[in-house]
C-alpha cells in the first residue's frame, strides 16, 4: 500500500520534500492558498540565497533551472565601518545563487504537478489539519502563518528574543553595478545595522536585493516605515542618503539616475522577524501526527541567509525517513529531529549571535579575516554548513582557537 503524505504549505521546504517523495513513489498532496499564476502580482516574499549545498539538492531533484554559470555568485565582500573601516573578500568553494521566489516557487509547483503530485488550493486553518490528516499517513506543516505555526509549542530554550532584533527594509533594485566578481556584499554599520546586497534573478532579468537590517531606534530604522507608494522620490532619496552614510561600498556602485525598484512597488518588503524555534510535532488524534518543517520549526532572521537552506536540508532528512520507515509516531519524529536538529540550531544560534553587539573575540576574528584570506574563505564557505560555523563561534574559546589555527601556519612560514 502506497504511503500518503500531506504537506501544508507550498514554500521551498514543502516543494523539495514533495518532489523528493514523488521520485520515490510516495503519494503526495500539497495544500496551499497560492496558485502559480498568483505569484506574479504578489509583494516580494523574501530575499533568498541558495548556497551550493542546496543547489546540489535541486540538481538531484531535477529542478536546477537556473545554473550558477549564468546566475550564480562566487564570493562575499565584507565591509565593517567605523573609525577604521575595513573591506575584504572571502570565496565559496562552489557558487551560490539567488532567485526571486515569485519566480522560483511557481516553477517548482509546475515540476511537482507535471510529475504526478497533487496540489489542493485553499486557505487552511489549524482546525483543518486534523481533517487533512484523515486522508494521510502523516501531515507535514511548513507554513508558519498565523494559527498553523501556533499549533507547535514555542521552544523557549532556543528562542531568546520576544521581538524583532532588526527592522527590515528589503527591495529589488535596478541601477546597482556589480563588483568585478559577482558577489554578495555584507556591510556593517556599527550600532546601526547591516546591509546585504544580493544579485538576484527576478522578472525580466538580474537585479540587486538590498536587504537593510536596521537596529530599532537607529538612524536607518526610518526605511522600514516609509512607504514607497506615498512618494517614490522621497523614499529613494532617503535610501541613497542612508547608503552613502552607512554602507559606502555599496553606495559607490549605485547610479543615482537609474536607481529605483526593479519592476514595481511590489518589489519592496518591510517589517520584522522575531527569531523563533518551535517543538516539532503535535498529536492530532486517531494515531496521527503533524510534524513541523521550515519556518514552522525555526524562523531565523535573514541576516545570515539560512532560512531556505536549512528548510531544504530538513526536507531531505524528513523525506529519507518517510521512505525508510512505515510507522509515523513519536519515535519517528525523534529520529527525524536527531538528524536535522544540529544544522537548524546551528543556523539559529549563529544568526542570533550576529544580531547582538560583537564580543572582543568576534571583533578579533573579523580583524584577522581581513588579513587572512584562507580564514575568510573558510568562514564564507561555512554558510553551506551552519553547524560547522557554530562549532567555530559557539564560545570565546572556540573563536580564539580558530584564529590560532590560522596564525600557527603563518608563524611557521615566517
Amino acid at each position: 500500500m502506497s504511503k500518503r503524505i500531506a504537506i501544508v504549505g507550498g514554500g521551498a521546504g514543502g516543494l523539495h520534500l514533495g518532489l523528493y517523495l514523488l521520485a520515490r513513489g510516495v503519494q503526495v498532496t500539497i495544500h496551499t492558498d497560492r496558485r502559480p499564476e498568483d505569484y506574479r502580482t504578489q509583494r516580494l516574499l523574501n530575499t533568498v540565497a541558495h548556497h551550493s549545498i542546496t543547489i546540489a539538492r535541486e540538481t538531484e531533484l531535477g529542478v536546477n533551472h537556473w545554473p550558477t554559470e549564468q546566475y550564480g555568485y562566487y564570493c562575499h565582500y565584507h565591509h565593517f565601518g567605523g573609525e577604521q573601516p575595513i573591506f575584504f573578500r572571502g570565496d565559496f568553494k562552489s557558487a551560490s545563487r539567488a532567485v526571486d521566489y515569485r519566480v522560483y516557487l511557481p516553477r517548482l509547483m509546475q515540476d511537482f504537478a507535471e510529475r504526478g503530485g497533487h496540489i489542493e488550493y485553499a486557505e487552511l486553518k489549524a482546525d483543518d489539519v486534523a481533517r487533512v490528516a484523515s486522508a494521510a499517513d502523516l501531515v507535514v506543516v511548513c507554513t508558519g502563518k498565523g494559527p498553523l505555526g501556533q499549533m507547535f509549542e514555542h521552544d523557549a530554550a532556543h528562542s531568546p528574543f520576544d521581538r524583532p532584533q532588526r527592522m527590515l527594509c528589503v527591495g529589488l533594485y535596478k541601477g546597482v553595478a556589480e563588483e568585478p566578481t559577482r558577489s554578495v556584499t555584507m556591510s556593517v554599520s556599527p550600532g546601526q545595522g547591516e546591509l546585504i546586497d544580493i544579485p538576484t534573478l527576478t522578472f525580466g532579468g538580474m537585479a540587486h536585493a538590498l536587504l537593510m537590517e536596521n537596529v530599532p531606534g537607529g538612524d536607518m530604522e526610518v526605511l522600514a516605515k516609509m512607504r514607497y507608494e506615498d512618494n517614490p522620490r522621497a523614499f529613494l532619496d532617503t535610501v541613497l542618503e542612508k547608503l552613502e552614510k552607512h554602507h559606502p561600498t555599496v553606495y559607490r556602485r549605485v547610479d543615482r539616475k537609474s536607481f529605483d525598484l526593479a519592476n514595481s512597488p511590489n518589489d519592496l518588503l518591510q517589517g520584522g522577524v522575531t527569531p523563533t524555534v518551535r517543538h516539532t510535532h503535535v498529536t492530532l488524534g486517531g494515531g496521527k501526527l503533524a510534524i513541523a518543517l521550515g519556518d514552522v520549526q525555526a524562523i531565523v532572521d535573514p541576516l545570515c541567509g539560512q532560512g531556505a537552506n536549512i528548510a531544504s536540508h530538513a526536507a531531505f532528512v524528513l523525506g529519507e525517513e518517510i521512505v525508510r520507515q512505515s510507522i509515523y509516531d513519536e519515535r519517528f519524529c525523534e529520529t527525524v529531529d536527531a538528524k536535522r536538529r544540529d544544522r537548524i540550531l546551528g543556523a539559529a544560534r549563529w544568526t542570533n549571535l550576529f544580531l547582538q553587539p560583537p564580543s572582543p573575540e568576534l571583533m578579533q576574528l573579523i580583524g584577522t579575516m581581513s588579513q587572512d584570506r584562507a580564514l575568510c574563505d573558510e568562514f564564507t564557505d561555512n554558510f553551506n554548513r551552519p553547524e560547522a560555523q557554530w562549532d567555530r563561534l559557539a564560545s570565546p574559546q572556540r573563536i580564539l582557537a580558530w584564529i590560532g589555527e590560522h596564525r600557527a601556519p603563518a608563524a611557521l612560514a615566517a
